[in-house]
């Protein structure tokens, strides 16, 4: 029988107390391997917009790569997983089908604009019915709109892998009994190859979620081999039901590269900015800190919240006429306050001069003199010396603020901000290859012997398991 070559696009599957996304595709793909499907690609995770005020979570999506036999069975059967596995009264799943060995650039174009801007779904139908494609919705559908973007973003660019384990029904009502210190060994033993495990700042576990949903935990890294070294290095009470590995835009900015228009800001929009500050920073209730930037075209509010910590710090030390980037998403405009940049990150490309303005010091006795009034110059308090003629010396103030990139510390971090061990690890585009143990279920904890996984635990022998 001929292969088709199909991509599977799935979103907003989420439930707190059921499901979420990636354990849905996980369900998908045990199906696709018993079916005798093959992978072109590891299991897509493409983090949209982080700003569209609907989404779930990180709002992810998931995209699935590869060859079957009879797309139509194929495509009933994915229909299926979702309907049982996911909640429809709490969530609008969207799921796509594409029949395509290329990607069409219209869908590509339509998968980047959904990672920094509003889509609508109007949108996302108009092209899977102009390039044959199909398509189920629940709920409201909204999910059609992710299903299509996953599908567009073929990670092309820079990308970062993603192990993910999962944790069956029973334990999730439980704490997910991660060791910390296991943490912190691993994050120390893989660095700089992963990223995001533990916040030293604050002491903070990263790789766990805070609720009651299927995920055990996750490592981030620049590639398959080392996320799956790095969980094996991972001690938990709970047993792993599953884990897989997915290829994802995670720790890559591809949100923020988009360059914001100051003369008309889009609320929810993602992007960056270059300009002068032109306001001193305030502070204002809650300890968030606001400023103003402004370049040729326009001037906006930016605001750095408490929760970013040093960020906050940073944005307070800047004045009027330095030179930065912002990136960050538009907060909707209101009544009572404009548009306004949530900042992510600050670049500061260039420092004004701070300068300060001194009394004069008295050309007799070396005292710093006192003003007589405007325009009636200055008197010595100490020898009584007068000069009409004297005026304020400016003098320029050494910054404390450095040249460079700030970030907020990594437990405020969204999924899609580059950390800075990730500058310079950058990838360019993606050779199909996949290691043997990409995906696994395992119903019992991890077994880790001689650097490999014990071969009596069955990985990919799904259909003996």
């Amino acid at each position: 029988m001929p292969l088709y070559t199909i991509h599977i696009g799935i979103d907003d599957t989420d439930s707190l107390e059921k499901s979420c996304t990636t354990y849905l595709a996980s369900l998908i793909v045990q199906f696709l391997l018993e079916d005798g499907a093959i992978f072109l690609d590891y299991p897509n995770l493409i983090r949209l917009n982080p700003n569209v005020p609907w989404k779930t979570r990180g709002n992810g999506a998931v995209a699935l790569r590869v060859m079957v036999n009879d797309p139509e069975f194929t495509f009933q059967k994915i229909l299926k997983i979702v309907d049982e596995n996911s909640e429809i009264e709490s969530s609008n799943p969207g799921i796509v089908l594409l029949k395509t060995t290329q990607i069409p650039s219209r869908i590509k174009m339509f998968g980047e604009l959904a990672l920094y801007q509003i889509v609508k779904k109007r949108q996302a139908l108009q092209l899977i019915n102009e390039y044959n494609g199909e398509y189920e919705e629940f709920g409201d559908g909204r999910g059609i709109i992710g299903a299509l973007a996953a599908i567009g973003n073929t990670l092309d660019g820079d990308h970062t892998f993603e192990f993910l384990a999962y944790r069956s029904i029973k334990e999730r009502s439980r704490d997910r009994g991660v060791d910390s210190n296991s943490v912190i060994f691993m994050s120390r033993e893989t660095y700089p190859r992963t990223f995001n495990n533990y916040d030293f700042e604050v002491n903070r576990v990263l790789i766990t979620p805070r609720g009651p949903d299927p995920v055990l935990f996750g490592i981030r890294g620049e590639d398959p081999k080392i996320v799956l070294k790095a969980a094996s290095l991972i001690k938990v009470s709970q047993p792993i039901e599953r884990y897989m590995i997915f290829r994802t835009n995670q720790g890559t900015n591809s949100h923020l590269t988009h360059k914001l228009d100051l003369s008309r800001l889009k609320p929810y929009t993602s992007g960056y900015v270059i300009g002068y500050v032109s306001q001193l920073p305030i502070i204002g209730q809650g300890g968030h800190v606001y400023f103003k930037i402004k370049n040729e075209v326009g001037e906006a509010w930016c605001a750095v919240y408490e929760p970013t910590s040093r960020l906050r710090k940073i944005a307070s030390l800047l004045i009027v006429n330095d030179l930065i980037e912002v990136g960050g998403g538009v907060r909707r405009k209101y009544a009572y306050h404009p548009h306004i940049i949530n900042v992510e990150y600050i670049r500061v490309i260039k420092l004004a001069a701070k300068i300060i303005y001194e009394n004069p010091t008295c050309n007799k006795c070396g005292k710093r003199m006192v003003s007589e009034g405007k325009e009636k110059g200055y008197s010595c308090p100490y020898c009584g010396f007068k000069d009409k003629m004297a005026r304020k010396i400016p003098k320029e103030i050494p910054r404390s603020l450095k040249l460079g990139l700030y970030l907020p510390p990594a437990h405020s971090q969204r999924h899609l901000t580059k950390p800075f061990q990730r500058f310079g690890l950058e990838k360019n585009g993606f050779t199909y290859h996949l290691i043997k143990d990409w995906f696994g279920l395992m119903n019992k904890p991890f077994n880790f012997i001689n650097g490999s996984f014990n071969t009596s635990i069955p990985l990919l022998d799904i259909k003996n398991t």
